[in-house]
């Protein structure tokens, strides 16, 4: 089975294996500016508290995402159970590949968990080497984990293997600080995908890096891949850096 490939564009219009999904992209407009002067001249001093309180803010999102999530829905089977059980019925069956779409059985596990294995997370910048980033992230406090230049245009693509179970709602968020303040709160709904071998592959439709005196300095972000249930199949914490050129090839 040949890997899904997409781009996140304004069209917003992408399917995943016959699978009714619905993609939208939310930004919190009102936060996407930078800091002034003042901001600038306190960042040391100010954004390890500040991150520290939003990222508690995240904790108390996922947390009543979690607890709104927890209903009683009755006895749950594994998606090999489900696909085994009426198998003789020819109409059940039909109908089950009809909702399901194209499942690749031998991704399938007994586990009822869908588990969703983040591959890839890369920035691609025209010109320029593919930034790619490590996975698992190495635990490096105030160290960059890599550098933009101020006005250049990048995009973000990752790959993901699901399996065991269908994954329901998968979104990708990311958020921006700089000197403590938040800069950039980006949601986006990927979508529900079923199990396969074979990685799913997608870009991020293409952005600009601020520019400007106030805009170039050190970021700490939080990037997170999250499901309908509020499980985490991926939170990382790090830094970058705007700078006003391309750091020197090695």
């Amino acid at each position: 089975m040949s890997a899904a490939v997409g781009t996140f564009s304004a069209s917003k219009e992408i399917g995943f294996n016959k699978n009714e999904t619905k993609n939208e992209e939310l930004r919190d407009n009102k936060d996407k500016k930078f800091v002034d002067d003042e901001a600038e001249n306190n960042n040391d001093h100010h954004e390890d508290g500040d991150h520290h309180n939003e990222s508690e803010h995240d904790e108390e999102d996922d947390a009543k995402l979690k607890s709104d999530k927890e209903l009683d829905l009755g006895p749950q089977f594994s998606l090999k159970e489900q696909l085994e059980k009426d198998k003789d019925d020819e109409s059940l069956r039909r109908w089950k590949e009809q909702l399901l779409g194209s499942v690749d059985m031998s991704a399938v596990g007994e586990s009822k968990e869908p588990e969703v294995k983040i591959l890839s997370l890369s920035i691609l910048c025209p010109g320029r080497s593919d930034i790619i980033m490590p996975i698992p992230f190495a635990s490096k406090p105030k160290s960059s984990l890599f550098i933009l230049r101020e006005g250049s245009r990048h995009r973000l693509k990752f790959s993901f293997i699901v399996s065991n179970n269908i994954v329901s709602g998968l979104k990708y968020t990311n958020t921006v600080w700089k000197t403590g303040v938040r800069v950039d709160n980006t949601k986006l709904m990927l979508g529900t995908f079923s199990p396969q071998k074979e990685p799913y592959t997608y870009e991020l439709e293409e952005e600009t890096t601020p520019s400007g005196l106030f805009a170039r300095g050190s970021y700490s972000a939080r990037t997170k891949f999250v499901d309908d249930d509020g499980k985490a199949y991926l939170d990382v914490s790090y830094h970058f850096e705007i700078q006003k050129n391309w750091p020197s090839r090695p």
